[in-house]
């Protein structure tokens, strides 16, 4: 079943802005040649000055763990959270499907 990956961005001084650009476009054209990749849109936000999400739909876990993990990408990551000075946020979701009682995680 197809995942969306969330990916969280807070670019709190506009000047970066030049210098992050490039890096993000690759992180995206890079991606969207993994196996496994479908799609992803970026979107800013309207009420939160300088921030940024990007849904990334894969078919499986998998293939984005691959992704995620994969050298190239990792280095090109490190740059862009050194400049944004903080870590980019990841968080991964399913469909649910009607009908289907959603997984809640125990708090340990």
């Amino acid at each position: 079943m197809a995942v969306s990956i969330i990916i969280q961005r807070i670019v709190k001084d506009p000047s970066m802005a030049e210098k992050l650009a490039p890096l993000i476009v690759q992180l995206r054209s890079r991606a969207a040649v993994q196996p496994g990749f479908l799609t992803d849109q970026t979107f800013s936000c309207l009420d939160c000055k300088g921030e940024y999400l990007v849904i990334s739909t894969w078919n499986f876990l998998e293939d984005w763990n691959r992704w995620m993990n994969h050298q190239e990408r990792l280095k090109i990551q490190n740059q862009v959270d050194e400049l944004l000075g903080e870590k980019t946020i990841y968080r991964y979701y399913e469909p649910v499907v009607g009908g289907i009682t959603p997984r809640f995680q125990k708090d340990t």
